[in-house]
């Protein structure tokens, strides 16, 4: 499946239906009178939150959305029927925004199950017979019902993760995500393998939260060098990083500073969350050079640095360790034991 994580739709509620004008005419009542119904509601355009999507590609084909309009009023006092809401489903943590150049936010669908009503449908319009007073006992005048409302908006998806992976390319964050987790993130040999945001949930001494993997930054990617800074987004909700730093690098220090400072160029309160530090790929390199390395980035970064091999699964359940902690007690979930208990708590995803 493609992942698609922005996409502009045009999105239009329902008019309210015409009232009716109508007169009884029945026989042996000599004074009928009118009774033109009311119109019908028109269908509200509604937002709904739902588990098990994680990208916007459908609607790349399909970008049109319009609820039904009400129907007419008819006879007898009898209202027309109201036009059928229209519920899109988007992923979790979908964004919806105005098309203006400032992108205002204008909701945010963040839980499972949330629903917000964007459009609300037209009322009907009033049939004749709300219209007849005693001074006008026969009114022709109807109501047309209340037009639609209609805007083309943009979608933006932002994953839900407890914890994010952030580094240069080739820092081997792809091969961690893969050792944690189930995900099957590309892995290979060259820059920028992992082209989409990757997400794994990791279950760790009884407890799950969910990891996410994006694109690697390289200098430049705020003014859109590389694959650019544009699925930072996706880490945004994070309360933690994992910043992984390649003990092959030729300088740790200055690859550790280049991420930084486009997550400090990026903005979005990335550089205030909480972060921890690993010198990957340590199973290369004797203890000797480990000990140098980890130093020297510990100087650069003012945090305690990890030594870790994703590909071996040296250091992986230190920093596991070290994520829980970050993430706190009171976020993610209790995982299922192997009696099969329910479990008590759900992660955002």
């Amino acid at each position: 499946m493609h992942f698609l994580d922005q996409a502009k739709i045009f999105v239009r509620s329902g008019a309210g239906g015409p009232g009716a004008v109508s007169f009884r005419r029945e026989k042996f009542i000599e004074y009928g009178g009118p009774d033109g119904g009311n119109g019908g509601k028109g269908g509200d355009i509604i937002f709904e939150a739902v588990a098990g999507l994680n990208t916007l590609i459908d609607f790349r084909y399909t970008q049109h959305f319009r609820a039904m309009r009400g129907k007419g009023g008819a006879g007898s006092n009898m209202t027309g029927a109201g036009g059928e809401d229209l519920v899109i489903q988007v992923p979790i943590g979908t964004q919806i925004l105005a098309d203006d150049d400032e992108r205002t936010l204008l909701v945010d669908m963040t839980k499972e199950g949330q629903r917000s009503i964007f459009f609300r449908g037209g009322d009907g319009g009033r049939g004749n017979a709300s219209y007849k007073t005693s001074t006008n006992r026969a009114p022709r005048q109807h109501g047309t019902g209340w037009p639609s409302e209609e805007a083309w908006v943009w979608l933006r998806l932002k994953l839900l993760a407890d914890a994010g992976l952030v580094g240069l390319p080739n820092a081997g964050k792809s091969t961690f995500i893969n050792q944690v987790t189930n995900a099957q993130a590309k892995v290979g040999a060259y820059a920028f393998t992992t082209t989409r945001p990757q997400l794994g949930v990791v279950r760790h001494k009884m407890r799950e939260f969910v990891v996410a993997d994006i694109p690697g930054l390289i200098e430049g990617a705020a003014e859109g060098a590389g694959i650019g800074d544009r699925f930072l987004g996706h880490i945004e909700r994070c309360r933690v990083l994992l910043h992984l730093v390649d003990a092959n690098d030729e300088d740790v220090a200055e690859s550790y500073r280049i991420v930084r400072d486009e997550l400090e160029n990026y903005g979005a309160g990335l550089t205030d969350k909480k972060i921890i530090v690993a010198l990957n790929k340590i199973d290369t390199l004797d203890d000797e050079l480990i000990a140098a390395l980890s130093a020297e980035l510990e100087e650069a970064s003012g945090a305690e640095v990890i030594p870790l091999s994703g590909a071996a699964g040296t250091g992986v359940d230190w920093v596991l360790d070290k994520l829980l902690e970050a993430i706190g007690p009171e976020n993610g979930r209790v995982a299922d034991d192997d009696e099969g208990e329910d479990a008590i708590e759900w992660s955002p995803v």
